[in-house]
């Protein structure tokens, strides 16, 4: 008898271990955790927030083209020069499949998508840095697209808004990634001679050659909370200028009360307040 009281409880003990068959019944990536504060949420309810944290309000990553779903108006989105694909022009070891990798894991041929569509029914040029390509490095073909792209706004006469997302310059091409920052900057200034808008929007990261041209150039310069924007990391400047910097430094909020920005605005709002200075900034038609 009490043998067989102990054996009943055994078996109900392993009943409740879930087989590995259950386990592999729930679908991989169906919650995700927030990096900031660990809360943890269904996926899918985290991509109808615009992938912002609904605890603590962390913004993650976007794609490109997610940013185009959640800031164009629907089907007015067109993309330019999608046949530009980058080659290995300094022979750098696997760079090749590097690339061919990155473009078969993201959908896209380079780190920026680049085209044109109407935002609450204001025609505008676009740039879309995808930090998932290369880290959103800047290589030729990278520099190359925006560059037509801001021709392209240019000859439209329309405004040009590009969201940056890089950790800069491309190491695997040399100083023909470096010469991206003074062609995407000339572009910009021939823009502007023309009398057109340029908006710059900062996001998580914007760093290296991309802060220190295109990035930083903006008729009007935005960011997304606790975006990273600087040139060199922390820990170079500490150990250059031989001081411990602020705990929020090189963060949106940082520059922004420090006069380098003009505005930090929640994904959220962000749709509305680009339509808002586009329709601001057009031009008057006589």
């Amino acid at each position: 008898m009490i043998r067989d009281i102990f054996t009943k409880n055994k078996k109900k003990r392993t009943m409740t271990i879930p087989s590995a068959d259950a386990k592999n019944d729930v679908p991989e990536g169906i919650m995700t955790k927030c990096p900031a504060c660990k809360h943890v949420v269904l996926t899918k309810d985290l991509a109808k927030s615009l992938k912002v944290c609904p605890k603590c309000d962390h913004h993650y990553k976007m794609t490109a083209s997610e940013r185009v779903n959640c800031l164009f108006d629907e089907g007015t989105f067109e993309s330019i020069d999608n046949h530009l694909k980058t080659e290995n022009p300094l022979h750098f070891p696997a760079y090749t499949e590097k690339v061919s990798s990155d473009a078969l894991k993201t959908g896209l041929n380079e780190a920026v998508l680049t085209g044109t569509g109407k935002i609450d029914g204001n025609d505008v040029a676009v740039a879309i840095m995808d930090s998932h390509f290369r880290m959103g490095s800047m290589g030729s073909v990278v520099g190359e697209k925006i560059t037509r792209a801001i021709e392209k706004a240019t000859d439209l006469g329309i405004p040009m808004i590009i969201f940056s997302a890089s950790g800069g310059a491309r190491m695997q091409e040399g100083v023909l990634s470096l010469m991206q920052m003074a062609k995407t900057s000339v572009a910009l200034n021939r823009h502007a001679e023309k009398e057109n808008l340029y908006i710059s929007v900062m996001t998580y990261p914007t760093t290296g050659g991309v802060s220190a041209s295109f990035a930083s150039v903006g008729d009007i310069n935005i960011a997304e909370p606790k975006a990273l924007i600087g040139f060199a990391g922390r820990r170079v400047i500490e150990q250059t200028v031989r001081e411990k910097l602020p705990e929020d430094f090189q963060t949106a909020e940082f520059l922004l009360d420090h006069g380098q920005l003009d505005a930090v605005i929640h994904r959220a709002d962000m749709k509305e307040a680009l339509a808002k200075i586009v329709r601001l900034h057009q031009k008057e038609v006589i």
